[in-house]
């Protein structure tokens, strides 16, 4: 069997295992054996030790993707993201949409803001080994939307490089996930890994590695979010027709990078028809305890929980769509169907009065308001490339 076919059948899981395990079983405890309280003292103490290091370090967080439910999304992640580690620089690089006008919340949630890039976007080229190396089925817009993406990945580099040589300093971690990202609970220092490990979330890893976040230092990131240059390299290792996940596994892997991967609680919310009962494909609630490391979900009233959903996980592939998880943390929606009419009061519910009060505020905003938190916005950033506040705010649908 050809190396590119090894990697293609092999699963993420199968070249990590739980942070957990490596970290703390041979000394203190693991997830199959129980820990006495004097190891559970021991893992707090290591995990303040290692909170108070990273607050002493250079952090960057890049967030990518359109805007779309950004004031479900963004709130939680100044909340858990942001103000856990209130000195990483953010980084932005997101297309203009009518939804752009939601990163106005920026100016009142974000504790230091290094770049903004909010670009029109344009068509990128298909090549003959962009076509070679990858299929277009399970991407909702082929090959054109796998290239936007990588684009939007890569350019986080682009940003934090510039960011570097502009202050003469380089950054010990860079933390990469989604702007549609929806956090549960605050980001750990334990996903912080040493010896040149990277970091990805566990599940959803569809025949790779799940590529909806991605934390490692300077040399690791260099490498994960080259997802567009490292292309020629995988044509040029024999990969065909493979998907997002398949080819970040595969980038991961012929560069030399080693990576582990850990259930992080956020999820990605998505407004796609899923068929339900899930045999491909699971939808979780929003309001599932988690952690939920990325997989879809909405706002919505769970049809199937506890051994209901449990049994359902059992079933799909580990090493493709199932979300890692039992004993009631995941909640499933039926989501063959748009959104429910109250998924509002469903947010405001389980998110609490704080993500609630964000969200009516950034839908609540008027085009005046919009333009002036936006030129705010923009004298508190270091770096800002992005069309004029009318303009974004101007394009905004109102309800």
């Amino acid at each position: 069997m050809s190396r590119a076919k090894m990697i293609v059948h092999e699963s993420c899981k199968d070249d990590s295992f739980s942070i957990v395990e490596k970290q703390y079983s041979s000394k203190l405890c693991s997830p199959s054996l129980r820990c006495t309280t004097e190891s559970v003292s021991e893992l707090r103490n290591e995990d303040k030790k290692k909170k108070e290091l990273l607050l002493r370090s250079r952090i960057a967080v890049c967030l990518v993707g359109g805007a779309r439910k950004f004031e479900l999304t963004g709130p939680s992640i100044a909340e858990n993201i942001l103000n856990v580690y209130p000195n990483a620089d953010l980084f932005l690089n997101s297309p203009l949409d009518k939804d752009s006008f939601k990163f106005s919340i920026f100016k009142d949630i974000a504790p230091k803001i290094a770049s903004i890039r909010i670009f029109k976007p344009t068509k990128l080229n298909e090549t003959d080994f962009h076509r070679r190396v990858f299929t277009p089925r399970g991407s909702p817009n082929g090959i054109q939307g796998l290239l936007q993406y990588f684009n939007l990945v890569e350019g986080c580099l682009t940003l934090i490089n510039a960011f570097q040589i502009q202050n003469d300093f380089t950054y010990d971690w860079i933390v990469r996930t989604r702007v549609d990202g929806y956090w549960n609970a605050p980001l750990a220092p334990n996903n912080f890994l040493p010896n040149n490990h990277y970091l990805v979330p566990s599940g959803s890893r569809y025949g790779g590695c799940n590529d909806r976040l991605g934390i490692g230092n300077l040399n690791t990131s260099q490498i994960a979010l080259s997802r567009l240059s490292l292309i020629p390299q995988l044509d040029a290792e024999g990969f065909r027709q493979i998907n997002s996940e398949t080819s970040f596994k595969a980038q991961l892997t012929t560069q030399g990078v080693k990576f582990l991967e850990n259930r992080l609680p956020f999820c990605v919310v998505s407004a796609h028809k899923f068929k339900f009962p899930p045999r491909g494909l699971p939808v979780a609630s929003m309001s599932s305890p988690g952690p939920l490391s990325g997989a879809y979900c909405r706002p919505c009233t769970p049809v199937c929980a506890g051994p209901c959903a449990d049994d359902f996980m059992a079933i799909l592939p580990i090493d493709f769509s199932r979300i890692e998880g039992e004993n009631g943390t995941v909640q499933l929606c039926d989501a063959h169907g748009e959104w429910e009419s109250d998924w509002e009061n469903n947010f405001d519910r389980f998110a609490g009065e704080k993500l609630a009060e964000l969200r009516k505020r950034v839908m609540e905003s008027k085009f005046e308001k919009c333009v002036k938190d936006f030129d705010e916005m923009k004298k508190r950033a270091v770096n800002w490339d992005a069309p004029d506040a009318k303009e974004i705010c101007g394009i905004a649908s109102r309800r």
